[in-house]
């Protein structure tokens, strides 16, 4: 009766034990965001944590709370600010300082710089004639006010025939250049920790269309990164099984 007894307590230690382990492994962690050098708190920025995959939004004062366990590396991300990461090194609340950052700026300027070059191409095939970019209007075959030579030349010259090559090639330009200001490689990396031949996979497996991109921000791009890594990393798991 008595050996009975002591593998009774054994085994409800051990499980006590395991059940602490495994709360002090996963917690809720507490943290606040602040400018760095000021006392200005950051709202609605990004706190993901890269083991699990999840994230959380801070609120109007700063404030956010995410699941973590020692060891894990939090991401914070912010338009307008630099990307911060921190390891989590106990269960305490954290109190985080962001710096001022350029870094999405400078893609959106590197989309206008390739954008004012096209426009330079453009004005260059209206300097040799072709106005309407060899789609002409149909109101230039009025004879009375028209131009129907100016038709038949946008229509057929060689100038505008060029003109119309480039209209669609410009067009197509401006839609990838808007996309790549939400889905590139350096928020792919930032979002997910994908490199090399994995990351050109996703960059080209996962890649939205235009028509699914035109009215996003900074935010909706996140998003989307974070929701395809998981499908992403839902049929690695599921190729890895079989």
């Amino acid at each position: 009766m008595f050996v009975k007894l002591k593998y009774l307590f054994c085994a409800v230690f051990l499980l006590f034990s395991t059940s602490k382990l495994n709360a002090q492994q996963n917690f809720t962690l507490t943290g606040v965001l602040f400018e760095k050098g000021t006392t200005l708190r950051i709202a609605l920025a990004e706190v993901k944590n890269k083991r699990t995959g999840f994230s959380a939004g801070s609120n109007d004062i700063g404030l956010f709370t995410i699941k973590a366990s020692i060891g894990d590396t939090l991401l914070v991300t912010k338009r307008n600010f630099s990307d911060l990461q921190v390891v989590v090194k106990d269960t305490k609340d954290l109190v985080l300082y962001l710096n001022k950052g350029t870094m999405l700026n400078e893609v959106v300027v590197t989309g206008q710089t390739k954008k004012q070059a096209l426009n330079e191409i453009k004005k260059d095939f209206r300097n040799k004639g072709s106005f309407y970019g060899g789609k002409p209007p149909l109101a230039l075959l009025n004879p009375f006010g028209g131009s129907p030579l100016t038709f038949l030349y946008e229509l057929f010259g060689k100038t505008p025939r060029k003109a119309r090559r480039f209209n669609t090639m410009y067009q197509n330009e401006m839609q990838d250049s808007h996309v790549d200001q939400y889905y590139n490689k350096t928020l792919i990396n930032q979002q997910t920790g994908l490199s090399g031949k994995e990351l050109e996979d996703f960059l080209v497996n996962y890649r939205p269309t235009y028509d699914q991109a035109k009215n996003w921000n900074v935010y909706d791009g996140i998003k989307w990164i974070n929701d395809s890594y998981k499908k992403y990393s839902d049929t690695a798991g599921k190729a890895k099984s079989n």
